[in-house]
């Protein structure tokens, strides 16, 4: 697979996941989980929905 732009590498990151989280958890009020994907283009994602066990938690925003 092709090398990731500095752009996209930044973005994708598990800070940048880290940085959503905190501000959609300020902005809702809710409990946001940064959750491994396994994705080479989108290795984290940030949800409200409280992962299932057999997927990979990173980290939970209360």
């Amino acid at each position: 697979m092709a090398q990731l732009s500095p752009l996209r590498e930044r973005l994708a990151s598990a800070e940048h996941a880290y940085a959503c989280a905190i501000q959609r958890r300020s902005a809702t009020g809710r409990n946001q989980y940064v959750i491994r994907t396994g994705s080479p283009i989108q290795p984290f994602c940030v949800t409200e929905t409280r992962p299932a066990k057999d997927e990979n938690l990173v980290l939970h925003v209360a």
